[in-house]
């Protein structure tokens, strides 16, 4: 039982640090440690077991502790935000290509403020803005307008020294209800800074100063990418090749990863667990096939061991080369430590092998204990072993066996690989929905074709080509095939399946359910994880109740997008910005929010007006829902309501009544035409009221806007929540417009750090001085408000890796 109680508690204490908001001092857990271990002391004789159960608890909390504190250490000074800084360092990573230009880590040497040097991060994420490079286009739509093309004289490389001028702020994503943890992700990375280069008026030119300056492996993995794209003409297939090759995930081109995730075959194209294990594997039939030629080999060391560290040694290289990314790293430390129990002459049950091959895992990274990636692993190779689906081969047909015999072996195989593929796709089930709430229906028959076409041919013959280039081609079309096949496979109705966000037991029982349905018991038995797996698959949607509303204003960052429920209906106010020409949003916040929420077609879509960052999720939102109800008061003539199948245009007088919650449109009046009027002023104004509290949200209305809104609505303008007008900038919340509405709280949408300087000091000032309540977006994330109390995403989610934003009370943005 200690066997198994020592890592369980190692684990679980590191799996508890991460549940603190805030870091302790590093000299608390360093007592900690100390005490813990110490228990073992006066214990030895008496409890010895239980005693090195609580120094194992206690050291896994350390450790973890300690560790978060040195991540945190190394983050950028606030002082040194937003600031030019001229930096030299090397890039020490293949540059990803982003629609506007690029983006790398950035590994600094030495940096500059003004002449005097300042101490930088280890590691900063960087982008580079450019429209002369192959591949990137001119992002007018990116969140700072104020960033210049680039002249860079080439495209930047791999192990390459560069002087840079740069800009860099503190880490921070957005916070949005089950939205993707940004900066837990760029905290797990070592990325203490992101910024941008700036070779601009006032900038210092960036300049190359060595060509082959970083590690030797940064620099083959380089030219392998380069290659790869020379030799295959066909940009996206290019992409998926170096992506298996080298690890360069951003090289696959977002609609590919969008077929690749219906179909639920994403894992396959990329460096993972499944790919180093392969390899692991071939290297040890090699390796022990070799071994056994060589007579004094074989005196020294069995052929069998050789094979297996041989194998461990070869995985290890091609993880490294592959970029050595967490998905890599944490499979060779399952498989070193499987190694290592191996050659200690234990036989220990397979539970017990993966529990104790965690602990290196977490031992190097302790936040793995977070990622998707590390449960589905270990729950994959655990399920395939209970099941005893994993290593069996196939027995070949004895010499001279009739054909019936072969065919028959080979069926045997088929049927096995089916068994474990639909073992994989029901036991991960749970899983899968817990940590993405979607399940690709198609999923098995996607796999049944994709995993031995990508693991057979497509890996092997993209691995070899960096020994003989044209097997790059062959790799490519028979890559290009699947992807066919694949993408008509997504347009399948029904492909994907998606859920609401469901709490931990429904999740918890939905796993034990499928445990049972996999696992070798009698059928009878089995029957039993159907209704364990029910509330997983439909889940309860927890809405508000009849004559009740709630208000989610979202974290988008400089934009504006709300969600309004009642008991049965959903309405969309704005969908927030367009990111790039390849994201927005309506892909990244709003959709995922409204599946999270369980709400799969909001009943009305209000644009207030037609500026991008109001507008600029809307394809996204209509490309999902094409038939949802329009109001706006965009021009007729803009593209966007080209897309709008059921439109009609907002003015005040409108109004209408869901489950008890009334919604009355109060701008712009009906003899407003749009041109020549400026978008802002005619801004869709929205009251939401139930007779005992109501919301105003009031678009990007300015002065002028606010006096006539007084003027004619007067009392009816009073509302508990206010969205404030145009993000809080200096043309708007005039103080006649704030007496007349009198909110109890007010919510400004805005980006971190955005170049317009909203919410303006002197605005904010206006609200402080009559008792509002002020909630910013940076600091807040998304605020949900529902019966007069509101709670801020940011506040629910808090963990220490997260950014900390000053009070806006005091000043801050």
């Amino acid at each position: 039982m200690f066997v198994w109680l020592l890592p369980a508690a190692g684990l679980l204490g590191v799996f508890g640090q991460l549940q603190q908001r805030g870091l302790w001092p590093w000299w608390l857990y360093v007592g900690v440690a100390v005490l813990g271990c110490a228990s073992c002391v006066p214990s030895r004789r008496r409890w010895p077991h239980v005693a090195a159960v609580v120094a194992a608890l206690a050291c896994g909390w350390a450790w973890a502790g300690l560790q978060g504190g040195v991540r945190l250490a190394d983050r950028l000074p606030h002082a040194l935000e937003g600031v030019d800084l001229v930096v030299t360092g090397l890039v020490a990573s293949l540059p990803q290509r982003t629609p506007g230009g690029l983006r790398m880590r950035f590994e600094p040497e030495g940096a500059t403020h003004e002449g005097r040097p300042v101490r930088l991060p280890r590691a900063v994420l960087l982008s580079w803005y450019s429209a002369r490079w192959p591949g990137s286009g001119a992002d007018d739509s990116a969140s700072d307008a104020s960033r210049p093309a680039s002249d860079a004289p080439e495209l930047p490389r791999a192990g390459q020294r560069w002087r840079l001028s740069v800009r860099l702020k503190q880490p921070h994503g957005l916070q949005n209800p089950q939205g993707f943890d940004y900066e837990l992700w760029l905290f797990e990375q070592g990325l203490g800074a992101t910024g941008y280069v700036r070779t601009g008026k006032g900038a210092a030119r960036a300049a190359l100063l060595d060509e082959r300056a970083g590690s030797l492996l940064q620099q083959g993995r380089q030219r392998v990418r380069d290659a790869i794209e020379r030799q295959v003409p066909d940009a996206r297939l290019a992409g998926v090749l170096a992506a298996l090759v080298v690890g360069d995930q951003a090289s696959i081109a977002q609609e590919d990863w969008e077929v690749f995730r219906v179909t639920g075959v994403a894992h396959l194209m990329a460096i993972s667990g499944l790919h180093v294990t392969l390899f692991a594997w071939l290297a040890v039939q090699a390796l022990g096939r070799a071994w056994r030629c060589w007579p004094a080999g074989l005196l020294r060391v069995p052929a069998p061991v050789a094979a297996r560290w041989g194998g461990l040694a070869a995985a290890t290289a091609y993880a490294l080369f592959a970029g050595w990314g967490l998905p890599a790293q944490r499979t060779i430390c399952m498989l070193a430590a499987a190694q290592l129990i191996a050659a200690s002459g234990r036989r220990w049950p397979w539970p017990l092998v993966l529990l104790w091959s965690a602990v290196p895992v977490t031992l190097f990274d302790p936040w793995a204990l977070l990622q998707p990636g590390f449960w589905l692993s270990f729950a994959a190779v655990g399920l395939l072993l209970a099941t005893g689906d994993a290593g069996r081969p196939l027995a070949p047909p004895p010499a001279g066996a009739r054909l019936a015999l072969a065919l028959r072996a080979v069926r045997r195989w088929a049927a096995g690989g089916v068994r474990t593929q639909l073992v994989a796709t029901v036991g991960l089930a749970p899983l899968t929905l817990l940590f993405f709430r979607q399940l690709s229906v198609v999923g098995l028959v996607a796999n049944l074709l994709a995993i031995p076409c990508v693991t057979l041919l497509v890996t092997p013959l993209a691995l070899l080509g960096v020994l003989w280039p044209p097997l790059w081609t062959a790799a490519g079309w028979v890559l290009g095939e699947l992807c066919e096949v694949l993408a008509v496979m997504a347009q399948w109705p029904g492909a994907v399946w998606s859920t609401a966000a469901v709490p931990g037991w429904v999740s918890a029982a939905g796993l034990a359910g499928a445990c049972v349905l996999v696992l070798p018991l009698p059928w009878q038995l089995r029957l039993l994880g159907l209704p364990m797996l029910a509330p997983l698959l439909w889940p309860a949607v927890v809405r508000p109740a009849t004559g009740a509303f709630e208000v989610i204003a979202l974290d988008v960052g400089q934009g504006g997008a709300v969600v309004v429920r009642t008991a049965r209906h959903t309405l969309l106010y704005d969908t927030g910005p367009s990111y790039s020409s390849e994201s927005d949003a309506g892909e990244r916040v709003l959709l995922p929010v409204l599946q999270a929420l369980g709400d799969r077609q909001p009943d009305r879509l209000v644009l207030s007006h037609q500026d991008t960052d109001h507008v600029g999720g809307a394809l996204a939102v209509l490309d999902a829902h094409p038939d949802v109800q329009v109001s706006s008061s965009i021009d007729a003539a803009h593209p966007l309501r080209q897309r709008v199948a059921r439109h009609t245009p907002c003015h005040a007088g409108q109004s209408w009544r869901w489950d008890g919650v009334r919604f009355d449109v109060l701008h712009p009046a009906s003899d407003q035409a749009a041109p020549p009027l400026r978008p802002n002023q005619v801004s869709c104004v929205l009251k939401v009221s139930n007779g005992r509290h109501s919301a105003l949200l009031a678009g990007d209305i300015e002065r002028g806007e606010e006096a006539r809104l007084v003027s004619q609505a007067g009392t009816a303008l009073a509302a508990d929540l206010l969205l404030a007008p145009h993000h809080g900038s200096k043309t708007s919340s005039t103080s006649d417009f704030l007496d007349a509405v009198r909110p109890s709280v007010a919510v400004f949408q805005a980006g971190y750090r955005n170049r317009f300087g909203h919410p303006a000091p002197s605005v904010l000032a206006r609200y402080q001085v009559r008792g509002i309540a002020l909630v910013t977006s940076p600091a807040c994330g998304a605020y949900r408000w529902t019966a007069g109390r509101g709670e801020c995403e940011r506040d629910l989610r808090r963990r220490y890796w997260h950014h900390r934003m000053p009070d806006p009370s005091d000043g801050g943005d």
